[in-house]
This record gives structure tokens, C-alpha cells and sequence, in this order.
């Protein structure tokens, strides 16, 4: 029978159930794993396969765990793997690759509505009992602004990106967007261009590209000195896209308008994050991915994953 073990279930053991999985093989689930080798390997032991969220499965790893012939990573991102060691130690690694595009897409203009309406900080202001002492029959704390009419601007264009466009669009927004590939294209309202111009004449910029070496720190003063003052840029990917000390800088000195983030460099975010000290920063503990309809989802993928694996019919590997 194949031994399973779960190494970081908790995102999902908090209201979710795993008793499919269960049907699969021997099952052992941990909630949480540390980021230590030892740790890590102690826990994989003799399993054939392995599901994890973050929890870092490197080199040393692969190479001292001969069992080991499956990795599920539950979510979209595959940086937690090192994939070539895996190629050449014969482990399989899959990931559920669209579960979240709804989701994430849905949270991308959730930040940008905030930064735009600032819904959050006039109802705690009311709360505050600001309304109830003020004038007038309205007031309100900060700049407000309407989408219609400014230019969306989107790095990368997978699944995610294509359903931000889509609602960007609904706004009456103009949409533009960069992809390393060109993608061909059918709608009248869309746009391909350069990184450059993207840059140059987005009003809001939207990340929206996985993380690699060619990628960390896309954002960065150099990037930044291209963008308009007003610039607003969100990011649902991956922390380490930004370089937050040069954003940081950026906001402080009125050369970006706003960031609204979803991810940092280091999660949980450290008490000494140049981001904290950021103006005009809105910051959500990663959980664009989180609604339970979509966290239903990627378990249900996942399992299958796993399931399909195991009948010589894999799918979803990352190539």
C-alpha cells in the first residue's frame, strides 16, 4: 500500500476533511512542518508520495529520501520544489494550476477597490463616531477614484491575468498587458505591448507571473523610475517579484501612489518589513486563495492528482 504523508495541512485541516485521501494509502498527516532538513526528511520517512503547501523540499532532500516517487503541492506556485533535482531523482511533481483563478482574480480588484474607494477606512472612521460628528451629510478621509477611463496595465497573462482583464474591462478600464511569449489575442479592447510601455502609461499595474529567477525583483527602482507617480501596483503572485525596500522608497517619497499586496517576501511578514513603514501600503496576509469554495476545490484536485498518479495516468506535472 502507498505511504502518504501530508506535511503542512492546516490551511486545509481547519474546516476541511481528508478522507479521500485516506482511501489512497497509509496516511500521515502534519499540520505544520519547520523549514529544517532533518525535521523534514524524519517526516517523509519511507513515503512514497508526499503533499505539501510551503513547506521546502530541496536537493538534500530529494536525494536522501530513495522512496520517494510523488510530490503534490497543493496550489499553482511549484518555487517550494526544486524541480530539476526532482527530474533527475525520477520524482513526479504535480499542482493544481487553475483552482484559484476565480479567486485571486476577484481579490486583485478587492485591493485595488480599497485603494480606490478606501471602503475599509471610512466604516472604521464611522466607528470611530466621524459621521456622526460631522456637518455635512457626507465626508471623506482620503482621495477617492474612478476606474473608467484608466489603463490597467498587466504583467503576464495566464488564466488569473485573462479573468482580471475580463473585469477590468466590465469597469471600463483600458487594458493592456506584457508576457515574455506573445499571446495571440481576439478582443477589440485588449492590447499586447512592451514592458517598457506597460510601464510607461499604466495607471494600475498587476502582477501576475509566477516567480524565478528572471522575475525576482521585476519590480525594482530601475522598473519604478519608468512608472507614473500615480501608479498604483497590486500583486497577487509572489512576494519576491517587488523588491520592497526600493517600492518602500518609492511610496515614501510620493514616486508610487499606492501598493496593495497580498504576498511579501517572507511570510508571515517580519516585525521589520520595510513595507510596514510604507505609506499609502495595503496589506492582506496572503489569502487571495483562501474563499472555501476555492479551498474545496484545490483538496478535490489534489486528491485526484494523487489518484490519477497512482493508476499510471499523471496529470498536471509540472514539465
Amino acid at each position: 500500500m502507498t505511504n502518504i504523508v501530508v506535511l503542512d495541512g492546516y490551511e486545509l485541516n481547519r474546516d476541511l476533511h481528508w478522507e479521500l485521501l485516506s482511501k489512497l494509502g497509509n496516511c500521515t498527516f502534519y499540520n505544520r512542518t519547520p523549514d529544517d532538513n532533518n525535521e523534514i526528511l524524519k517526516r517523509i520517512g519511507n513515503a512514497d508520495a508526499i503533499i505539501i503547501h510551503k513547506t521546502p523540499i530541496n536537493k538534500f532532500i530529494l536525494n536522501s529520501s530513495p522512496n520517494l516517487k510523488y510530490i503534490g503541492i497543493m496550489g499553482t506556485g511549484y518555487d517550494v520544489v526544486d524541480i530539476d533535482s526532482a527530474k533527475k531523482s525520477g520524482v513526479i511533481v504535480s499542482n493544481v494550476p487553475t483552482y484559484a483563478s476565480d479567486a485571486v482574480a476577484q481579490f486583485t480588484f478587492s485591493l485595488l477597490l480599497e485603494v480606490t474607494s478606501q471602503v475599509g477606512l471610512h466604516n472604521q472612521l464611522i466607528h470611530d463616531n466621524k459621521w456622526s460628528e460631522a456637518l455635512d451629510f457626507t465626508f471623506w478621509s482620503k482621495p477617492l477614484f474612478e476606474l473608467k477611463g484608466k489603463t490597467m496595465g498587466l504583467i503576464g497573462y495566464g488564466n488569473i491575468a485573462q479573468k482580471v482583464a475580463k473585469i477590468a474591462h466590465a469597469f471600463s478600464m483600458n487594458v493592456i498587458f506584457y508576457n515574455h511569449n506573445p499571446n495571440p489575442i481576439t478582443e477589440n479592447w485588449l492590447k499586447q505591448v512592451s514592458l517598457d510601455e506597460l510601464l510607461g502609461v499604466s495607471d494600475v499595474i498587476s502582477l501576475h507571473v509566477i516567480q524565478t529567477s528572471d522575475t525576482i525583483n521585476l519590480i525594482n527602482k530601475h522598473t519604478i523610475s519608468k512608472m507614473k507617480p500615480s501608479v498604483i501596483v497590486l500583486n497577487t503572485a509572489r512576494g519576491k517579484l517587488i523588491n520592497e525596500r526600493d517600492i518602500t522608497d518609492a511610496l515614501n517619497k510620493g514616486r508610487v501612489f499606492a501598493l496593495a499586496t497580498d504576498v511579501v517576501s517572507k511570510e508571515p511578514i517580519t516585525k521589520d518589513s520595510p513595507l510596514l513603514t510604507a505609506k499609502n501600503c495595503f496589506i492582506t496576509p496572503h489569502i487571495a486563495w483562501a474563499p472555501l469554495e476555492t479551498r474545496e476545490r484545490l483538496l478535490q484536485i489534489t486528491i485526484n492528482n494523487l489518484k490519477l498518479y497512482l493508476r499510471g495516468k499523471a496529470t498536471n506535472m509540472i514539465p
